[in-house]
């Protein structure tokens, strides 16, 4: 067991993860005078912050950044409060302090304790699981078009994924990429219909339906990959020097892993008020059994979450109203 943590870190709400779940919470947990403490981690970064352009975030009719929807909101939250502490999140354990349950949280070397937690840890992307994958992750496989897009200026790229960030960085990497091929398992993208209609339309995208990816081939670097036909098993090999990938996600739930109940892919189930299985711990976003996966619904949680906490807290104060 943890030992108790130090008056200056203990709060009402502590949540772990900054991404936009997490800081919408911060900003509803803070902005209720509640002590609220954010975890984020020092070595990790929400999804949302490597994403080029947000565009069906409502209010922003030109489209915002990832990374500057992300450090708006961080601003936002710290006018009412919130701390933010920069460390990676390496255990979370229920105990007492007195009378009061509480949430014991190892960060950084210190020990933080809680009324409540707030999940938001989100998700990371899935893998393929072939041959040449780890091999070449950093060496033509990556799993962000933005960050790794303009290593790639006027060489051929593949993008492995038929959902909307798969569509959206194909796009993305046609800005320097002189080939962009899609490849998905099947014979349609499950794409909105309007980036599916942008992707049709640009010349330098190419598309390998019902198509897997067999093996990512290469020397140094990645300089192909073979695929197969997942209808007639007939197996090529097309020339790539950069292999995107964005064939899912795996909620980054390990952290409660003996502590509340999760879905078989591992997301935290919560009821409507996000409230999990265990008493005083909430979930928001991606790492949560969500059948949407986007900034808007992730604030949503967030919110909900928020309130959720401040209504235990309040309880166990003797405080409700």
């Amino acid at each position: 067991m943890a030992e108790a943590a130090h008056p200056d870190h203990f709060f009402d709400v502590a949540i772990i993860g900054g991404g936009p779940a997490g800081l919408t919470a911060g900003i509803y947990a803070a902005r209720a005078n509640l002590r609220t403490i954010l975890v984020q981690g020092a070595s990790t970064v929400s999804q949302i912050t490597i994403t080029d352009m947000i565009e069906n975030y409502p209010g922003f009719p030109e489209g915002i950044n990832g990374f500057d929807l992300v450090e708006r909101l961080k601003k936002q939250a710290s006018q009412f409060g919130l701390e933010i502490l920069s460390e990676d999140t390496t255990s979370l354990e229920a105990g007492r302090r007195g009378d009061l349950p509480v949430w014991r949280i190892g960060a950084g070397g210190k020990t933080i304790e809680a009324l409540s937690v707030v999940l938001a840890t989100g998700a990371s992307w899935r893998r393929l699981g072939v041959p040449g994958e780890e091999q070449y992750i950093g060496r033509g496989v990556s799993f962000c078009a933005t960050c790794d897009g303009p290593f790639y200026r006027n060489r051929e790229v593949v993008v492995v994924g038929g959902g909307n960030t798969a569509v959206q960085e194909a796009l993305f990497l046609t800005h320097f990429a002189g080939k962009v091929t899609v490849v998905h398992r099947r014979d349609r993208l499950r794409a909105t219909g309007i980036l599916q209609d942008r992707a049709f339309a640009n010349g330098k995208i190419a598309f390998a339906w019902n198509s897997v990816v067999q093996e990512i081939l290469g020397k140094e670097t990645v300089e192909a990959v073979r695929l197969r036909d997942v209808k007639t098993g007939e197996e090529r090999e097309i020339p790539a020097e950069g292999v995107f990938l964005f064939v899912g996600l795996i909620p980054n739930t390990d952290l409660v892993r003996d502590l509340a109940d999760r879905e078989p892919d591992g997301a935290v189930r919560v009821d409507r008020a996000m409230r999990t299985s265990a008493p005083g711990l909430f979930a928001c976003g991606d790492c949560t059994a969500t059948p949407l996966r986007q900034v808007i619904t992730a604030c949503g949680d967030g919110a909900v979450a928020a309130f959720s906490a401040q209504l235990y807290v309040e309880d166990l104060k003797g405080m409700a109203y």
